[in-house]
């Protein structure tokens, strides 16, 4: 190597080409400090001139020992605050699937009430999420009015997470056998308006972000993930059905009461450039609110106004020994939690399968001969959260 070597540029040993002209690669960092790898992750980018040929992410930067702390909990219920704070714009998923999961190992049946409510509050979740993604991916990309459109949207549902948890990010309201405590009278109310109103705004959505020119261009053709790529590296979410595999386990294994609601799952067709590309990601997020919207519609309409959101709740969990894993659909695609109890009141062994985590794994395969730019494009249409990747 050279001498010339600085905190973020490297130079390589120059390559002899053949006429004679000697060249050489350059490694830079690209993070942990960069605002669109949205958190603490480095990417160790080799270039070739603007061209990247080898992208290799550096995680680790927020690892807080999430499974470790669990362990640590001398009770189950202290485990929920720390599922929160792993996809912390999700917190309403993580929690509903960590409940799911030591419902399973106690076998604890729900009422149709707590079982209505969760649904509609993971798919509220799963829109404010996606607004977060696709508003930020178009703020990356340098389109800031829909970023002030999209979390315009966010608040409304933050609002009503509000009303019912008192909490705006960290929620701790789904609980083990139940929830913290029922909905507000005009929980119904404010959660129609919200569908009412959010449907029209998708479409002025579409309008300026999904169909712009300058979009169109950065994100169409860049990043293609190809659907055995795909399988093969296990990603799952949006960012598997954007290459077209229509998996959701929603709908393949469902879980709750969602065998209960029609809905579709969209998948990315290529329609504006190669299949499984950046806009094929972003697209089937876009796409999927309205989904969700659906479902949010038809759990309303059939959620009973009796049922103590309370009654199921072990006034002390200890399950018995055994194991169990369990896994949900959420925002980023499949978290599963792997729990073995040993009979006590706290867990022997908590494990997280995060969806970011294993989706971010496939950077360096969709990354070669894409420009320094692009990398942008292509991160922000993993739509990672470095509190779930590092855990």
């Amino acid at each position: 190597m050279f001498k010339e070597k600085g905190p973020d540029v490297t130079f390589s040993q120059p390559v002899e080409e053949a006429d004679g002209l000697k060249t050489q690669e350059m490694i830079i960092n690209m993070g942990p400090q960069h605002p669109s790898t949205h958190g603490v992750l480095r990417v160790e980018l080799t270039l070739d001139g603007e061209i990247v040929t080898r992208a290799v992410p550096h995680i680790g930067y927020l690892h807080r020992c999430f499974e470790k702390h669990c362990e640590a909990m001398n009770e189950y219920p202290k485990v929920i605050p720390y599922v929160d704070r792993m996809d912390y714009v999700a917190a309403m998923n993580n929690e509903h699937g960590f409940a799911i999961a030591m419902e399973q190992l106690m076998e604890i049946e729900l009422n149709d009430r707590v079982e209505h409510i969760r649904v509609i509050m993971a798919e509220l979740q799963r829109i404010a999420s996606h607004l977060l993604a696709v508003g930020t991916f178009g703020l990356d990309i340098g389109a800031f009015t829909p970023f002030l459109y999209c979390f315009s949207e966010r608040e409304k549902i933050l609002d009503i997470f509000e009303k019912a948890s008192g909490a705006r990010l960290l929620y701790n309201y789904i609980w083990i056998g139940g929830l913290m405590n029922d909905v507000p009278d005009d929980f119904k109310t404010d959660v129609s308006s919200f569908v009412k109103t959010f449907r029209p705004k998708i479409k002025e959505l579409n309008d300026l972000l999904s169909n712009n020119k300058i979009f169109l261009v950065r994100t169409a053709n860049v990043g293609v993930l190809p659907e055995k790529v795909a399988i093969n590296y296990g990603i799952s979410g949006p960012s598997l059905r954007g290459s077209g595999v229509k998996w959701d386990l929603r709908r393949d294994d469902p879980y709750s009461i969602y065998d209960r609601f029609e809905f579709d799952v969209v998948v990315g067709k290529g329609e504006v450039g190669t299949l499984g590309d950046c806009w094929d990601r972003y697209i089937v997020r876009v796409r999927e609110m309205e989904e969700s919207l659906k479902i949010i519609e038809q759990a309303l309409e059939s959620m009973p106004d009796e049922g103590d959101v309370h009654e199921s709740i072990p006034k002390k969990i200890r399950p018995p020994a055994g194991e169990i894993y369990s896994r949900t659909e959420t925002p980023r695609g499949e978290l599963g939690y792997y729990v073995i109890s040993d009979k006590s009141t706290s867990p022997y062994r908590v494990k997280a399968r995060a969806p970011s985590f294993v989706n971010l794994s496939v950077l360096p395969a969709i990354s070669v001969g894409a420009m320094i730019a692009d990398m942008v494009a292509i991160i922000g249409s993993i739509d990672i959260v470095l509190g779930e990747v590092d855990r």
